[in-house]
């Protein structure tokens, strides 16, 4: 672990500084206390320059939701992106089966993200992602575990850059745990969002 964490500090010394200063941004960032986060291995060959962050949602001790937010920097740019810079994401969170059924959850959680960044105030550009729901039954040697299901959103989006070429990234983070936890079920955390509709406080997600 040592020399994983060496190379990645000599990786962060040849970074553009750009890059370095939206990394700065995010580990700087501070967010409402129920959100545990640290940092990971970003995954490889997607960008010359890479970050990645793991988060959960924990309430007394029990996981509510979590995901994975991983910055992507190419400093000549992206034809895709429409940047020099992208964001990619995975969340997910258990549950209740009735609340599955609901056949207007995708585009209500795909609304969230959207929504989330808006409410910030925030520049992007070339949204994509998907929303999956996923149910499980179990049988025979397992028949007496409750059915579960699951709602995953994976997305990603392109955040404008601002002065020297960097995004706010520690705001694009802000509303990303924003959507974190609505999807746990969390009440909004600033006065005045009232309004915000979460889905019911439930089980974590199932342990990878």
């Amino acid at each position: 672990m040592d020399d994983a964490d060496e190379g990645d500090g000599d990786a962060m010394e040849a970074a553009t500084p750009p890059f370095r200063a939206a990394v700065d941004a995010l580990e700087g960032a501070r967010l409402r206390p129920e959100i545990e986060i640290e940092p990971t291995r970003p995954p490889q060959r997607l960008a010359p320059y890479t970050y990645a962050l793991e988060a959960a949602v924990v309430q007394e001790g029990e996981d509510l939701a979590d995901g994975r937010l991983v910055l992507l920097h190419d400093p000549a740019g992206h034809e895709a992106w429409q940047g020099s810079f992208r964001l990619v994401t995975l969340v997910r969170a258990e549950l209740e089966p009735e609340m599955a059924a609901d056949p207007l959850l995708p585009e209500v959680c795909w609304s969230w993200l959207t929504d989330a960044l808006q409410a910030r105030g925030l520049a992007y550009g070339e949204p994509s992602g998907t929303v999956t729901r996923a149910s499980s039954h179990y049988f025979g040697g397992l028949a007496a575990r409750p059915a579960a299901s699951q709602i995953e959103i994976r997305a990603s989006w392109t955040p404008r850059e601002g002065l020297g070429g960097v995004p706010d990234t520690a705001a694009h983070l802000a509303s990303w745990c924003d959507l974190l936890a609505q999807i746990a079920g969390l009440p909004p955390a600033g006065p005045g969002d009232s309004s915000v509709v979460t889905l019911p406080q439930r089980r974590g997600p199932d342990s990878r």
